[in-house]
């Protein structure tokens, strides 16, 4: 999955920021992470200062911020001899990555069926369902993705706590690449969907402990599944 495109203006066309609805920097930061994100530029996409200066019109002061913020958010590294450019995790990382999803997330359900109302808990299993519909019979990654940003949506606003919403959402943004390496694997949104329904289904009977186990089984499991590819293409490359 890592672009080895020379030209930013191959991969994206990213249009002149507005100097008027919000600061400079905000906005370039936001275009550029809604680019990652949603794969515009993929994992190993170089960020050419000059290129992003005559894309988005500002000034080099101000990419050079964006760049520094996106760095510290996991989306941008920087690479000897290269620069910067979109953040491709390792295979180690992507182990503690997701180690550490399986610990905030189930924490994150934990707390969501402890406080969550119940129109809450049904909005959870109408997401799941809406995540099962989807994504059935298609491979286009960024409705998979869209689709499970819907569950993820409403744990975090029935959960109630701005802490863990602040670290998990930071994480999910670090993880969205891994996610669609897992979700891309034949036959596991339909696995997903399941173990999604576990969760919901332990969350209707207010089962605190049980959904958190549900919801670190399913972190883990699409572990083994991009975890396993990543070491392919490590092998490749060796």
């Amino acid at each position: 999955m890592v672009n080895t495109a020379n030209a930013l203006s191959d991969a994206w066309a990213g249009n002149p920021v507005d100097r008027v609805a919000a600061p400079l920097r905000e906005q370039v930061i936001g275009a550029l992470r809604a680019a990652i994100l949603d794969f515009r530029l993929t994992p190993g996409q170089r960020l050419v200062e000059r290129e992003l200066i005559e894309q988005l019109g500002v000034s080099r002061t101000t990419v050079r911020e964006a760049l520094r913020e996106l760095t510290s958010e996991g989306l941008v590294t920087v690479v000897p001899q290269r620069g910067a450019v979109v953040a491709a995790p390792s295979l180690a990382e992507a182990e503690d990555l997701y180690e550490i999803r399986a610990v905030l997330e189930s924490l994150l359900v934990e707390r969501f069926v402890e406080r969550a109302s119940d129109e809450q808990i049904e909005r959870l299993a109408a997401a799941v369902e809406d995540f099962a519909h989807a994504t059935a019979g298609t491979s286009d990654i960024r409705v998979m993705l869209d689709a499970k940003d819907g569950f993820y949506e409403v744990i975090i606003e029935g959960a109630a706590s701005p802490a863990l919403q602040s670290i998990v959402e930071s994480l999910q943004a670090r993880v969205r690449l891994l996610r669609a390496t897992s979700m891309g694997e034949p036959g596991r949104a339909e696995e997903a969907a399941e173990e999604l329904r576990r969760v919901a289904n332990a969350a209707r009977a207010r089962k605190a402990a049980e959904a958190a186990r549900a919801c670190a089984t399913h972190v883990r499991n699409a572990a083994k599944t991009a975890l396993k590819q990543l070491r392919a293409a490590e092998a490749r490359t060796d």
